[in-house]
């Protein structure tokens, strides 16, 4: 399994950048796809993540409402609309897949069997 993610790059404050992550592999094995992300001397945080069946989402109260994770109807890509961004959102951004089933343990990186290499998301003020 593969997953690589694509679209990063350099956005000032407010703008807008869309991610994609493309699956490869037996991407049957996955229950869930989501978003990490690890700024500058910070932790790797949770972005956001999405039941690839059901299609139910769960969002990081810092990314809700300006940041909308989607995939295709194949659930073998996952996306990353966001906007409004701010400096606060530079980071490099990693794409997961897990194949657990339960939404909100999704939150934790433990829960994910497979990462991306990441791209990096700069945001200037």
């Amino acid at each position: 399994v593969q997953l690589q993610a694509s679209g990063g790059g350099s956005v000032q404050a407010g703008g807008s950048l869309r991610l994609s992550c493309a699956a490869s592999g037996v991407t049957s094995r996955f229950r869930a796809m989501g978003w990490f992300r690890q700024g500058p001397g910070k932790e790797r945080e949770f972005v956001a993540t999405l039941s690839r069946s059901a299609g139910a989402v769960i969002y990081a109260d810092s990314v809700k409402g300006r940041f909308t994770i989607s995939r295709d109807n194949a659930g073998e890509s996952v996306f990353l609309q966001m906007n409004s961004l701010t400096s606060e959102d530079t980071a490099i951004y990693y794409c997961a897949a897990s194949g657990r089933a339960i939404l909100s343990a999704m939150r934790s990186p433990n829960a994910y069997d497979y990462w991306g290499p990441g791209t990096l998301v700069t945001v200037s003020s």
